[in-house]
């Protein structure tokens, strides 16, 4: 961990972070929530040891990036187009793209409009989904889904609020490591949905605990309750919608992201090639929607085996 660097640049008027190790072509991570750029600390290390330049930024108002001031306002594309700066900040070009949860939207959104910047892609836990109000499974999920709790603007607010921000990540850590979606009875919110004995994973260490907290009491939860759930709704502002370069697809067996609508069909049926032709699935036995952090060498040397393949041609 010693070895990552940690440096900020200026991004359509914030002040971005980032972590940095290695030399060689760049493979860029891109986050999830509830986690943070260290959700990536297993994969940077190994990718850099493999002869790559990783680098994973913290997205606006996540972290140790600055809270834009009308976070209600934020949208994926901010967080394509931050993207798309901070890589010309820093004089790159082509990279390879690795995002987790909704941080694979953005990747796909981002290759969509920029596919001359993308050699190829791996997503985790999210493979390519259609954008826009008619795409979203509505009618699918049950009533107290946590996605459509955290839509209502005000409700996750004052749900989490009853708590300090280190319980509201373990919570969303432990509800987010099962297999069954997170569902709330009407006279119940999301956080209730956890007892408090409940352990941490045992991959999850209180060290690990200790980091996302710190993260989180820094930036708090504003811009992540906008992007990704209340601009969910969002469109890719595109008409083509193939990906056009290889793509990795990593997902858990025991995700509860495979329960969240008809995901699982989707993906093995095949419907998702579709859209992206080029993909490559793999299913990890006893895997949950945390893969990276759970199985940290098994992913590690999944992403590097298709970069080094992708790194030759």
């Amino acid at each position: 961990m010693e070895k990552i660097h940690h440096s900020y640049v200026n991004v359509r008027g914030l002040k971005l972070h980032y972590a940095e190790i290695g030399t060689g072509p760049v493979v860029v991570f891109l986050h999830g929530f509830p986690e943070i750029w260290y959700s990536w600390r297993h994969q940077m290390i190994a990718v850099a040891e493999a002869g790559f330049r990783a680098i994973a930024p913290d997205f606006r108002g996540y972290g140790l990036s600055e809270l834009p001031k009308e976070p209600e306002k934020a949208t994926f594309k901010d967080l394509v187009d931050d993207l798309v700066e901070m890589l010309d900040s820093l004089g790159i070009d082509k990279i390879f793209l690795v995002g987790k949860d909704f941080g694979a939207r953005v990747v796909y959104h981002f290759a969509l409009v920029h596919p001359d910047r993308v050699s190829a892609i791996a997503t985790l836990g999210v493979p390519f989904l259609l954008a826009g109000p008619e795409a979203f499974p509505k009618d699918l999920l049950p009533k107290g889904f946590y996605v459509l709790r955290w839509q209502e603007p005000g409700r996750a607010e004052k749900d989490f609020g009853r708590f300090d921000i280190k319980t509201v990540v373990k919570n969303i850590y432990i509800l987010f490591s099962g297999s069954e979606l997170q569902v709330a009875k009407d006279d119940e919110e999301i956080m209730d949905l956890v007892d408090p004995s409940t352990p941490l994973p045992s991959w999850f260490t209180e060290e690990d605990l200790a980091n996302y907290a710190s993260l989180y009491e820094n930036s708090g939860f504003q811009l992540a309750l906008q992007v990704p759930y209340r601009a969910w709704l969002e469109d890719y502002g595109v008409e083509d919608l193939k990906i056009k370069v290889p793509c990795l697809l990593v997902m858990g067996e025991k995700d509860y992201a495979l329960k969240f609508g008809a995901l699982e069909q989707y993906i093995t049926s095949g419907m998702v090639k579709e859209y992206v032709p080029d993909l490559e699935t793999i299913f990890l036995p006893e895997g949950s929607h945390f893969v990276q952090e759970q199985f940290p060498d098994k992913v590690n040397q999944l992403i590097i085996t298709f970069l080094n393949k992708l790194k030759m041609n």
